[in-house]
């Protein structure tokens, strides 16, 4: 369901549950998940868990707000990963879009990105966000480079590619953690209890391949194995993450 915080929202939310198919109530259920409309534009909620935040994207402030100015800017593993050089900002076709913090990162730094997400409350999410965003004077010319799709990357990227066509394929598939881990925030145990892994990891890999005409980079944990056992071109580390790159050609040299 989608819960209405105040009549005043009534109309964006109702908007939003006619698109998902979801009973609008001024009243929130007994148990499980539920969507919120409230000042700040739509949330992920669970009953079961009131005094838990409620998972909301915001590109305006918060942590999305500060690795956009303080991140690093091209200079971060992500964007040397995604091949990003002066005069260089390849177009990026982000298969595996979940809270769109990467997708958001590499749009600021002049990148045309298209963000495919496959769980339509995550969806939601990630659209109100940019929807906000796009109203913003400060950030209007990042979303304009930021676009979001609905679909099953697996099946439907071929045809978004089609159009698109990326020149970096990025994958940052769900990857199960231990669900007692002090690393997982109880917001994104929420995230994921929702979304579940990726179970089509290894296949998505294969389509990356076959699509991105310079790149396929993929986001893993550290100690984590390669997807489908293919070992990359090579790998950027971190602490806690890593980044495998499958070359293709240069980027130098795309168009």
């Amino acid at each position: 369901m989608l819960l209405l915080s105040s009549p005043e929202y009534q109309a964006s939310a109702q908007c939003w549950a006619e698109r998902l198919q979801l009973p609008l109530s001024d009243l929130p259920p007994q148990d499980g998940y539920y969507l919120l409309y409230d000042a700040q534009g739509l949330a992920l909620a669970k009953a079961d868990e009131p005094r838990v935040k409620p998972v909301r994207i915001d590109f305006l402030g918060g942590a999305t707000a500060h690795r956009r100015l303080y991140g690093g800017g091209r200079g971060q593993a992500l964007a040397k990963a995604c091949g990003l050089k002066p005069g260089i900002s390849p177009r990026i076709l982000d298969a595996t879009a979940g809270l769109l913090g990467d997708s958001f990162v590499l749009a600021s730094l002049g990148c045309e990105v298209l963000a495919v997400e496959r769980h339509p409350w995550v969806f939601a999410l990630g659209q109100d966000a940019l929807d906000r965003a796009a109203a913003s004077d400060e950030l209007a010319e990042v979303t304009a480079r930021l676009k979001l799709a609905q679909g099953e990357a697996t099946r439907d990227m071929p045809a978004l590619a089609a159009d698109f066509r990326p020149e970096v394929v990025y994958l940052d598939p769900m990857f199960p953690h231990q669900e007692k881990s002090a690393q997982v925030k109880k917001e994104m145990q929420f995230f994921r209890e929702l979304v579940g892994k990726d179970e089509d990891a290894d296949a998505l890999l294969e389509v990356a391949l076959k699509l991105a005409s310079h790149r396929v980079v993929v986001k893993r944990p550290r100690k984590a194995p390669c997807l489908a056992g293919s070992e990359p071109s090579l790998t950027l580390a971190g602490k806690a993450n890593r980044f495998d790159i499958y070359t293709l050609k240069s980027l130098s040299r795309s168009g």
